[in-house]
């Protein structure tokens, strides 16, 4: 936290030299673009081996875009299919029980293409929990403490924004071409 900005920290947390845990993920949301989107790239791994992780200064739709653009390097069938991936997942999420009543809280998209093929997959459910009390969650609600929501469709939502964002520029493109 020190590192990336040595005035995030309150004087307390200065003078204890650390954070908790909870401090220090809650700041970090606040410096990607889970706060702005719901959900932060963590990484990228390019065909060559190469893998990049510095993200955090993405926080906008156009940001993310230019990264998916970099990421698929502009290839339409590639957008197309993460595109359409994400709103069959979309749906199935609407309309699961499993989804409805459990917290979905650190989990992944896995986002792998090749020359032939793209998908998306869900991963990293190790602390998805279920909810007491027969409670259900609509995943469309910005968490706040107590709430429980975990705002999983606001991230969905924005991901596809982005995409459809990085289809056009792609089409766009070809159409010059």
């Amino acid at each position: 936290m020190v590192k990336a900005d040595p005035s995030a920290p309150t004087a307390e947390e200065h003078a204890h030299k650390g954070v908790n845990k909870w401090r220090y993920l809650q700041w970090r949301d606040t410096t990607s673009s889970t706060s702005t989107l719901g959900f932060r790239i963590e990484g990228i791994m390019m065909e060559d081996g190469s893998v990049q992780r510095d993200f955090r200064k993405i926080h906008t739709l156009t940001q993310v875009t230019e990264a998916l653009l970099y990421f698929t390097r502009r290839q339409l069938d590639t957008l197309n299919a993460y595109h359409s991936r994400l709103l069959d997942l979309k749906d199935a999420l609407r309309g699961s029980e499993f989804f409805r009543t459990h917290e979905v809280i650190g989990s992944s998209l896995l986002f792998v293409h090749d020359h032939n093929k793209a998908s998306v997959w869900m991963i990293d459910f190790g602390k998805t929990t279920p909810l007491p009390d027969s409670r259900e969650l609509q995943h469309v609600v910005p968490w706040v403490e107590g709430n429980r929501e975990d705002g999983y469709l606001i991230g969905l939502t924005s991901i596809l924004t982005a995409l459809r964002q990085a289809i056009s520029v792609a089409e766009g493109q070809q159409e010059g071409s």
